[in-house]
């Protein structure tokens, strides 16, 4: 993302690759405009939300006409560096690791994972969803220096000593999808994925906020 839209919110942040990607469905199937009641009726994002996150932009669309939809897209594209290849690595090819290899950010042509790290040595050597496995002990000699994120699904108690070594290998960004929150210097962002506590959080809600 641009560095003179870093001021707008973190939750605002949060919901442009939403919005990107069901742009580009709308726009591969023919439609040229959309309002923010559609929007929100597809995304289940309120339709005030949607039009404050746009008003961060600009004028991004016309009232009593809604959004152009290719105006959109390509407003967005440029917003959220579509264009700008990003390369990803994995860490720790188990179960998860494995089903993210094969998916491998299929929908999105510019973030593409491109080396996966274990330390099974049946796995070294393979490749997964055309990504080749290499020795996690040999992380270094692997050649990620253009690479900015790793996506971290090794076991709790290689999480930590895992970040370490991803941050002193030059690594800005972790996906952490281990439950381990992870102690890590300050010029380093960490998303955080707990599947299990997604999980209980849709249980409550479930139970607690019916719809």
């Amino acid at each position: 993302m641009k560095s003179d839209q870093l001021k707008i919110p973190q939750a605002t942040a949060k919901r442009l690759p939403l919005y990107y990607r069901f742009l580009e469905n709308l726009h591969t199937s023919g439609k040229q405009r959309v309002s923010s009641t559609e929007l929100s009726q597809a995304l289940k994002v309120d339709s005030a939300t949607i039009r404050r996150d746009f008003s961060y932009f600009g004028a991004l669309g016309k009232k009593g006409y809604g959004y152009n939809v290719q105006y959109l897209l390509s407003f967005f594209r440029d917003t959220l560096d579509q264009d700008e290849r990003t390369n990803v690595i994995l860490v720790g090819v188990g179960n998860l690791g494995t089903a993210l290899l094969q998916y491998n950010f299929s929908k999105n042509n510019s973030t593409v994972m491109t080396h996966a790290f274990d330390v099974d040595e049946k796995k070294i050597g393979t490749t997964i969803g055309d990504v080749p496995i290499y020795d996690w002990n040999k992380l270094e000699e692997a050649g990620i220096k253009d690479t900015s994120i790793a996506v971290l699904t090794v076991p709790a108690s290689q999480a930590q000593s895992s970040a370490d070594k991803l941050v002193e290998a030059g690594i800005s960004g972790i996906l952490n999808f281990t439950p381990v929150r992870l102690s890590v210097p300050e010029h380093i962002r960490v998303h955080h994925i707990d599947l299990a506590i997604e999980l209980q959080a849709l249980v409550y809600f479930l139970k607690h906020y019916p719809l």
